[in-house]
């Protein structure tokens, strides 16, 4: 019998990580036996449908030692009696000679009380994120004597340092991650074979066509064409490129834009929005449920999207919310970055610009605006390949088969 795998996710539940609820929820269909682990408490108040629907127990980690002293204690020296934690300390020892941090210093905290606590059941652990969850989950894995593998996703892999996503390559049983261009990069770090490219996908019954909506071309002022954009204000969205592109369209073509998301740099945007004068043309919904943000799909008539690399290194992977409006036949324009060129062909299936280009944004914008029937053409295309090239279960199917279920 299959023994249960506990997942070792940073937050749970986030409202900004339903790929990782529905891959959860469509490998406990499958048959597989999850348990939960969060490294934090929620900060969302919403959840999606995904989050209801699974049914696997969640246990919380300390955040911070010092907010949990007593249970940190205790399981350090539960810990430290397993027949692997001589192996986890010298591991966490040199990791810690490179990376002099609080934070090492607390993964391997957590990772006590998670070798601890965990049931004895457990037969494996599986870290989505290959920087703080990978470690704890490294560590704990050692410690319990048990195998341990990873899904790499954006930001983990491309602001985590080299020797680290080497180390962990090396010691994990397998991984997965969700583009082609974060597979070339763990791949050439690991041992041959042992990172694999699934991709997401999307769960299409919970996304099923759109119903046919109104025609817009931006000359009425009364009915704009309606804008949309899903995304955490976060730098590596780039929002304030598309802020500053929508500025600067021409006067006689009338857009509304929605925004559907948090994040820290939402109040810098908005004062960027009052400062261009474009204020009353954008709404800012904030973070929304997953049955809102399909709402919004269905209301928008163009989705817009202008990730860059960050100055720290980070930048998108495959957004999903990209597959998300291409599954409601919505035209995308979007930035040639990362894996968005494996969904996006452009002119085919959607319009693609050079990231920080905001001048060739705006033309785009300016030419979907205008041009529903290209919207229309672009919107099918997408929808089409969606359908035929993303949907969730090829990529279950994989995921079933590494951890051992049907």
């Amino acid at each position: 019998m299959r023994r249960p795998v506990a997942f070792v996710l940073k937050g749970y539940p986030r409202l900004s990580e339903t790929f990782i609820a529905q891959e959860i929820l469509a490998l406990e269909r499958r048959g597989l036996d999850v348990r939960i682990v969060s490294l934090r408490r929620p900060a969302d108040r919403a959840l999606h449908p995904a989050h209801r629907a699974i049914r696997a127990p969640v246990a919380y980690l300390p955040e911070y030692l010092w907010h949990a002293p007593l249970r940190v204690v205790a399981g350090w020296w539960r810990a430290r009696r397993l027949p692997g934690y001589g192996a986890a300390w010298c591991a966490w020892r040199a990791d810690l000679a490179r990376d002099r941090t609080a934070n090492r210093v607390r993964r391997f905290g957590q990772a006590c009380v998670l070798a601890a606590e965990a049931p004895a059941a457990i037969g494996q652990f599986h870290a989505h994120f290959l920087h703080t969850p990978a470690s704890v989950t490294r560590y704990a894995a050692v410690m319990r004597g048990l195998p341990w593998s990873v899904s790499a996703h954006a930001k983990d892999i491309w602001t985590t340092p080299e020797w680290e996503k080497r180390e962990k390559l090396a010691a994990c049983a397998w991984a997965v991650t969700c583009t082609r261009a974060g597979w070339r990069a763990l791949d050439a770090l690991a041992p041959t074979g042992r990172v694999e490219l699934v991709y997401h996908g999307l769960d299409l019954e919970r996304f099923p066509p759109a119903p046919p909506g109104e025609t817009r071309d931006g000359v009425d002022p009364a009915h704009p064409v309606r804008i949309l954009a899903v995304a955490r204000a976060v730098p590596k969205k780039g929002l304030d490129d598309l802020l500053a592109a929508l500025a600067t369209l021409p006067t006689g073509l009338h857009w509304h834009l929605t925004h559907v998301g948090g994040g820290p740099l939402r109040a810098s945007l908005e004062a960027q929005a009052r400062a261009a004068g474009i204020a009353a043309r954008v709404t800012w919904l904030g973070a929304r449920p997953q049955e809102d943000v399909l709402a919004a799909y269905r209301a928008a008539d163009l989705f817009a999207l202008s990730p860059r690399v960050a100055a720290d290194g980070d930048r998108d992977g495959l957004p999903n919310v990209l597959v998300e409006a291409q599954s409601q036949g919505l035209a995308v324009v979007a930035t040639a970055i990362a894996g968005v060129p494996e969904l996006i062909e452009p002119e085919v299936n959607g319009v693609l610009v050079e990231p920080g280009d905001r001048a060739a944004l705006t033309s785009a914008l300016a030419r979907l605006i205008a041009d529903p029937a290209l919207r229309a053409r672009l919107g099918a295309a997408g929808a089409a390949r969606v359908r035929r090239d993303f949907d969730l279960g090829a990529g279950i199917d994989r995921l079933a088969a590494k951890f051992g279920v049907d």
